[in-house]
């Protein structure tokens, strides 16, 4: 990316943005600039990258990066702050968004609130994917108790959804007793999920609601994550402990997550632009790299 660039800073419970417009002055952006970006000490600071382009299909085609930069095929809050953006851009109640998981439709559903329809729930295991065939309601995965050698394991019998991009989900009893941190990038990167995973624990809180914590791949915990949130409901509808509907209580708030009889699944909550300014790319690179190399000579003494 050259030159001066505008973008705006958007967020969805805390789940944060920085969407760049590539609609009139098409570039592309390699990883480390989309890592630099990111990067909350010398960058902008963000969870994901979004960036705007023309569609034939819908009104945008948003491309999606993590944090790490690698590119993915879902975001559910992004959906919804990009929806909420190209509305205001058309004056209209509704916008069309194409994605890598497919075109996306977004409506305003008053009072702050922005729905997304992220499209069909995909539970065969090659369509997860998974490296092998298994019963995506019941992989067969243990996490053992470092504090209890020998006892019960700390997390087992996790399932498999892909919301638009892949879920690996565990009913737990208390979220905030796993050291997400340590076994978020453990699974993220098991040879079982060859386009990686990401890791929820959702504890059933009643009959409509369930409390998440979210390990996203290139990212790491965050606040919120619309797409986790529904791979939770959608976990807790197929095992029986919960309806088709739920409200997923997330670390950044709550959002509503409805499974239609049509499978498709559709994701309501807040979004919200921040601030925007101007990101030229030099500066912010040279920065990024200074940053990096103090790292790696920090690691090495």
């Amino acid at each position: 990316m050259d030159g001066e660039r505008p973008f705006l800073k958007l967020q969805g419970l805390g789940n944060d943005f920085v969407v760049l417009d590539a609609r009139t002055r098409p570039f592309g952006l390699e990883p480390v600039e989309i890592q630099a970006i990111a990067d909350r000490h010398v960058g902008i600071g963000c969870d994901q990258v979004l960036v705007l382009r023309n569609s034939e299909r819908a009104d945008v085609f948003m491309q999606i990066f993590n944090a790490d930069g690698t590119e993915v095929g879902a975001c559910g809050n992004g959906a919804r702050c990009v929806g909420r953006h190209i509305m205001r851009e058309k004056g209209e109640g509704r916008a069309t968004i194409e994605t890598l998981a497919g075109v996306l439709e977004a409506f305003d559903g008053g009072e702050g609130m922005i729905t997304v329809d992220l499209g069909p729930v995909r539970t065969g295991w090659q369509e997860i994917p998974l490296a092998e065939e298994r019963d995506t309601l019941h992989l067969d995965i243990e996490i053992a108790d470092e504090s209890n050698p020998g006892g019960d394991p700390l997390l087992w019998d996790p399932a498999a959804v892909n919301v638009g991009n892949p879920h690996l989900v565990f009913l737990v009893k208390n979220p905030d007793a796993v050291d997400l941190a340590r076994i978020g990038p453990l699974l993220e990167t098991a040879a079982l999920f060859p386009e990686g995973a990401n890791v929820g624990l959702a504890k059933v809180t009643g009959e409509d609601t369930i409390k998440l914590r979210v390990w996203e791949r290139g990212a790491g915990e965050t606040l919120a994550c619309g797409t986790a949130a529904c791979a939770a409901l959608v976990t807790a509808a197929r095992t029986g402990v919960t309806g088709r509907s739920a409200v997923v209580e997330l670390a950044g708030g709550p959002v509503g997550v409805l499974w239609r009889d049509d499978n498709h699944i559709l994701l309501t909550g807040p979004a919200q632009t921040v601030f925007h300014g101007t990101v030229t790319m030099a500066p912010l690179l040279i920065g990024f790299m200074e940053k990096l190399a103090a790292e790696a000579d920090g690691h090495d003494h």
